[in-house]
C-alpha cells in the first residue's frame, strides 16, 4: 500500500515486493506503527506527567514572565503530542472489528506524524525552559536552541524524507 506512510518494500509501480495478501500486508503495517507509537507514547507520557508537578514545586513562582510561557508552551505540546499519539488506540477500539484497517493503518500515520512533530517541539521549548533557568540567554541558550531544531528537523524529516526520494528516484531510473 504505497503512499500510506508505512515501511513497505513497493515496486516503482506501488506493488508489493513482499510474498503477503493485502490482509498481511495491513496486518505488518499496523504491528509496525504500533512498535513505533509504544516508543513515543512512553516517552511523552513521562514528560507529561514531569511537567504536570513542576508548578507545585517551591521555585516555581520565581520564574520570569519568559519561563512561565516556555512552561506552558511546553505543557500545552506534550498534551497535544500525548493526544495524538494516544489517538490511534481509541481509533482501534472504536473500529475494531469493523473491517476499517486500511482506514486504521492511514489514520494512525497520519497521527503518529503530527504528533511527533508536538513532541519535538515540546521537547525543545522544554529545553527552552531549562536553558533559561540555568543560564539564561546566553551564548549555550542561542547555540543549543537553534542546533536542537536543526537536529529534529534533519534527522526526523529531511534525512528520511531525501532518502524516499532518492529511492523513488531510482525506482523510476530503471523502469525506463
Amino acid at each position: 500500500m504505497a503512499g500510506d506512510g508505512t515501511s513497505e518494500d513497493v515496486g516503482s509501480d506501488g506493488s508489493p515486493q513482499r510474498d503477503e495478501s493485502p490482509a498481511e500486508r495491513l496486518d505488518r503495517n499496523l504491528s509496525e506503527l504500533l512498535q513505533e507509537l509504544r516508543v513515543a507514547q512512553i516517552f511523552v507520557q513521562f514528560l507529561f506527567a514531569a511537567l504536570l508537578a513542576i508548578p507545585f514545586q517551591q521555585r516555581f513562582e520565581e520564574l520570569s514572565d519568559f519561563q512561565r510561557d516556555a512552561y506552558a508552551v511546553t505543557l500545552v505540546l506534550t498534551l497535544a503530542a500525548a493526544v495524538l499519539l494516544v489517538a490511534p488506540v481509541s481509533f482501534h477500539r472504536t473500529v475494531f472489528r469493523h473491517g476499517l484497517k486500511k482506514q486504521l493503518v492511514e489514520a494512525s500515520d497520519r497521527l503518529m506524524k503530527v504528533g511527533l512533530l508536538a513532541l519535538a517541539g515540546a521537547m525543545t521549548s522544554g529545553l527552552v525552559l531549562v536553558l533559561d533557568v540555568v543560564g539564561g540567554r546566553d551564548a549555550l541558550f542561542w547555540t543549543v536552541v537553534p542546533l536542537t531544531v536543526l537536529a529534529f528537523a534533519l534527522l526526523w524529516y529531511a534525512w528520511p524524507i531525501s532518502v524516499r526520494r532518492a529511492h523513488q528516484r531510482s525506482a523510476r531510473r530503471q523502469d525506463r
